[in-house]
This record gives C-alpha cells, sequence and structure tokens, in this order.
C-alpha cells in the first residue's frame, strides 16, 4: 500500500520539477524527500525517478503515478470530509492563506460577520503572497488561498485547484503631489526620467511596472522595492518615487495626499480569486466562508 505523504511529495515532484523546490514547499530536506521518494519506489517495485544531468525527472511509470497522486489524494480528503458529518452547517476549522491587502480590507470584516453568525466555523488566516499561498494550499498547510494576478503579468491556472473570481480592480497611478497638474491619463513617457517603487516579495508590482513602461517604449528606473501600500503610498507622498497602485490600497489608505491618475496604454486591472482542492470546494465550511466574497467589481471610486 502506498504511504500517502509519499506521494503527496512525488505529485509536488511532478509540480516544482526539483527536489530543492519540493523540500522547500514541504519544509522538509532535500535528503528528507529523496528518501521518502526511493522508499515510495520500493513500494512501487519500478523506477520513479531518473537523473538528469544534476537534476532528475519522473520516469513514464513516476508520472503515472503522480497522475494517480492527485485522484488518491483528493479522494481521500473527500473521504475525511465525509466522515466528519453530514451537517450542513459550517463548524470546523477552514485555514486561509492571504495576501495583506485584501486581508486587511475584506477577510478581517468577514471574520467579524462569520464569529456571529457561524460560531461553529473557525476561520485561521495566513498571511502569504501569492506563490507562497499557492503552494501552502497544494501541500495541505492551507485548504484555501485568496490570490492575485495582474493583466500584464497573468498567473498560470493550475487545473488541479476550483477556483472562484472574487473582484476585479483598477491599477492605478500613483503621483507626487507636486504632479497634480498632470492629466487625468497621464502618457508614461513623460514619467521616463523618474524614480519608481516596485515590489520586493514576488514578480507582481515589479513586472507589472516593467512591462507597462516598456509598453511605452522604455525601462523604469525602480529604486526601491516596497510591499506596504502604507509605507509606499508615504514614499510616494514624500515625492520619492512613483508606483502603480490598486484601488484597494487607495480605499484602505486615502489620507496620503498621493495623486492619482490613469496610465495611457492597455488598461491595467488586478483580479483577485480564491482557490482551493476539489475536496474542498463544496464543503459547507468553504462555501459559507466564499459566500462573504461575493463582491462587485470595483471601479475604484
Amino acid at each position: 500500500m502506498f504511504d500517502l505523504a509519499r506521494l503527496r511529495l512525488l505529485r509536488e515532484l511532478s509540480h516544482r520539477g526539483t527536489m530543492t523546490a519540493v523540500a522547500a514547499a514541504s519544509r522538509l530536506t532535500p535528503s528528507a524527500v529523496s528518501q521518502q521518494l526511493a522508499t515510495l519506489e520500493s513500494e512501487a517495485g519500478v523506477a520513479l525517478i531518473e537523473p538528469t544531468g544534476r537534476r532528475v525527472k519522473l520516469t513514464a511509470a513516476g508520472m503515472r503515478l503522480a497522475a494517480h497522486a492527485e485522484t488518491i489524494l483528493n479522494a481521500v480528503e473527500a473521504a475525511q470530509l465525509d466522515m466528519g458529518g453530514v451537517s450542513t452547517q459550517p463548524r470546523g476549522t477552514l485555514k486561509i492563506g492571504c495576501f495583506g491587502t485584501f486581508a486587511k480590507a475584506h477577510v478581517l470584516p468577514a471574520l467579524v460577520r462569520i464569529r456571529k453568525c457561524h460560531p461553529d466555523l473557525h476561520v485561521v488566516v495566513h498571511e502569504l503572497e501569492p506563490e507562497d499561498a499557492v503552494d501552502a494550499v497544494r501541500i495541505g498547510r492551507c485548504d484555501a488561498a485568496i490570490i492575485y494576478s495582474h493583466s500584464l503579468v497573468p498567473r498560470p491556472v493550475d487545473p488541479s485547484f476550483v477556483s472562484h473570481k472574487l473582484r476585479e480592480e483598477p491599477v492605478l497611478l500613483a503621483l507626487p503631489a507636486s504632479l497634480h497638474s498632470m492629466p487625468a491619463i497621464v502618457d508614461l513617457t513623460e514619467l521616463a526620467d523618474r524614480d519608481w517603487i516596485g515590489g520586493s516579495r514576488g514578480p507582481g508590482g515589479y513586472d507589472l511596472t516593467s512591462r507597462a513602461c516598456a509598453l511605452a517604449g522604455y525601462a523604469p528606473r525602480i529604486t526601491h522595492s516596497i510591499d506596504d501600500y502604507d509605507l509606499l503610498l508615504r514614499m510616494v507622498s514624500a515625492g520619492i518615487g512613483m508606483s502603480f497602485v490598486p484601488a484597494m490600497a487607495l480605499e484602505l489608505y486615502p489620507d496620503t495626499g498621493v495623486t492619482v491618475r490613469t496610465a495611457s496604454g492597455p488598461a491595467l486591472r488586478r483580479r483577485i480569486d480564491i482557490i482551493t482542492r476539489p475536496a474542498i470546494a463544496s464543503s459547507p465550511t468553504f462555501v459559507s466562508f466564499l459566500a462573504e466574497f461575493q463582491l462587485p467589481s470595483s471601479d475604484g471610486k
């Protein structure tokens, strides 16, 4: 009989491609991952992994077993949820990975409402950037993740997850107050000699700035890397740089004194989704949590 933890590691290797990446996501050492997969090979009776240079890849048998592992792990999780009871009322613990801006604007108020309406549902929040949140859902540390992607920086869709769109909002230009005379729609070529502020975690904000300016014909001079929007907007207000900022952040921090404009060129948008594993998607706990976020699209007003 196959060990479920080892099947999960094999599935992770099929997604991530390296022992090091699997080890980091699983919070194990690479040698521990290697030993567990070697044991799984013994259980299977066939070679599952073969070396390719300094790395490894799945054999044909390994790829087939990884596909079975996806089905098996989903089925086991569904069975565990089913054996937890037949009540249609949400109860138990739901672990959510979420980036800070959405957690402040929407998850925190939702937690207050849930505690009143569903006292037996306990939502645990982990502040995670999208890449880490996706990893946490796949490996089982979180049940669901709230993630974002930018229109110029699309995020690959993992077919093994169930995904629901929560919100789509404009991404706007935050400029120092000294530029208040600029028109409502700003030609980015006018900002080619200015300093920019990009994100420091994950590729989203940094890549969005690079790609939007590249479409205007230049490489932006990104001099600061900031993820806290309160700090970022204060830096913009102080004239230290300028940045692309989602409408939600501007709603959270309305009194920073920045000038808000729209960039010319393709419309810049940020899409927010919640993802979860198939077995959890229909559970009363997840359905009740999801109901709190059926939000209309933001128009930035």
